[in-house]
């Protein structure tokens, strides 16, 4: 897709992913389009899957959620079906806001959120030591997020270059 994805439609993304709420009718406006072919544009993207979903963001600490870490977990034996079987129950936890396989010394990197370290403390004894699929646990609280975005880097598959 990326071959076909001009700077009209990097524009649209860029504006969409900063900010889920516009109307199709401020999206086309500020994109040069009347509504109509804004809104196909749009439904293209949402069909090719380039876009996923709209989400609202909301800021954990806020709700209470302050608490933050880095786990690098390593599987007592990695087969494919501990891998999957590790992956199933990672779904289920909602503490566990991502999880990647990586190379290396570990298997993978879980980005985990709680209220405090107490809380981490429970999720690491029950869920995460509590199955046996797990060996090894190396924590990292996270002490400060000096970056995070949801925006991808458009200008990397377009000539469009959006606005800092």
């Amino acid at each position: 897709m990326s071959e076909t994805l001009d700077a009209i439609d990097a524009k649209i993304l860029d504006l969409i992913q900063k900010d889920a709420s516009l109307s199709v009718a401020d999206i086309a406006d500020r994109v040069g389009l009347s509504s109509s072919p804004c809104w196909r544009r749009i439904k293209r993207l949402e069909e090719v899957g380039i876009i996923k979903g709209r989400v609202t963001l909301l800021e954990r600490q806020s709700l209470g959620l302050g608490f933050e870490v880095m786990a690098n977990v390593k599987l007592a034996l990695p087969s494919k079906a501990n891998l999957e079987a590790f992956e199933t129950l990672v779904r289920k936890w909602p503490e566990v806001m991502e999880c990647m396989t990586v190379t290396g010394a570990v298997d993978y990197i879980i980005r985990v959120t709680t209220t405090d370290m107490y809380a981490y403390d429970t999720f690491l004894r029950e869920k995460l030591l509590g199955s046996e699929l797990v060996s090894d646990v190396q924590s990292r609280i996270i002490i400060n997020v000096a970056k995070r975005t949801t925006a991808l880097p458009l200008g990397l598959v377009s000539d469009y270059v959006p606005a800092t």
